[in-house]
């Protein structure tokens, strides 16, 4: 399918700060860019850098008071849609080293503490069908609540209260999944008929020596999801990190579908 995105961000910094993006669209085999556009205004020079994994890049602006961003890309969609319950795990021997740190714990994605839940729960079946029967009972047992949770909120703590957002959703199947022995990795992405559209966070998972997207909310296909970058949680996807203050005016992200 062919995507349109557009994204408007609205920001005050009371000084000068230095701010790094991720919301350009990667550019990958199943996601073909066709064109796209950063604009920034109120910022020193554009910086831009490679992101996790080669997938996607960061931009780095230094901004000082009023500062707005603008992006437009259009592009196609290629990917269809995978049977997960069919895949096998990996053998971990094999893995590819860029993909073993994703087996490990990280700052919102505490998998060592799920290990004895995700053996108890989901530990009679292995591979995709794991990952699908993960993401169902995260799907069954977790509310997806706007504002329930924050910048400090973790898989154990989302675990805890069940309820919480995309990003809480996907460090929870991440963390499942890692400690089962299945690399996973955070993603974010724009989505295709997500409601109401916002940058979104999905997870892969490394199943038959590739990565395989999953949504455990439930709300995005993996067919009209384009990915921005990826990492181990949240620290890594980001769409703004301010290293400093800063204040959001106003933000809009816009996804419609340009072939329907």
């Amino acid at each position: 399918m062919r995507l349109g995105i557009a994204v408007d961000l609205d920001y005050h910094f009371p000084e000068a700060t230095d701010v790094l993006l991720a919301i350009e669209v990667a550019q990958l085999p199943d996601q073909k860019l066709h064109e796209d556009l950063l604009k920034v205004s109120g910022s020193g020079p554009l910086r831009p850098v490679a992101a996790e994994d080669g997938i996607g890049r960061r931009t780095w602006l230094r901004a000082e008071g009023a500062c707005r961003a603008s992006y437009r890309a259009t592009l196609d969609v290629d990917r269809p849609a995978v049977a997960l319950a069919t895949l096998a795990a990996s053998p971990l021997p094999d893995l590819p080293p860029e993909v073993v740190p994703y087996l490990w714990p990280s700052r919102y994605c505490e998998a060592d503490r799920f290990e004895a839940f995700v053996e108890r729960t989901f530990g009679t079946v292995g591979g995709g069908a794991e990952i699908e029967a993960m993401a169902d009972w995260i799907g069954r047992e977790m509310d997806y609540v706007l504002g329930s949770s924050d910048v400090t909120t973790t898989a154990v703590d989302a675990f805890l209260a069940r309820r919480g957002v995309c990003r809480d959703f996907a460090h929870l199947l991440a963390s499942f999944a890692r400690a089962a022995g299945i690399p996973a990795r955070l993603v974010s992405a724009y989505a295709w008929g997500l409601k109401p559209p916002d940058f979104h966070a999905v997870v892969e998972v490394w199943l038959d020596g590739a990565w395989h997207l999953v949504d455990a909310t439930g709300l995005a296909a993996t067919e009209g999801l384009a990915r921005i970058c990826v990492g181990r949680d949240a620290t890594d996807i980001a769409f703004m990190t301010i290293f400093g203050m800063g204040e959001m005016r106003a933000q809009s992200v816009e996804v419609t579908r340009l072939d329907a």
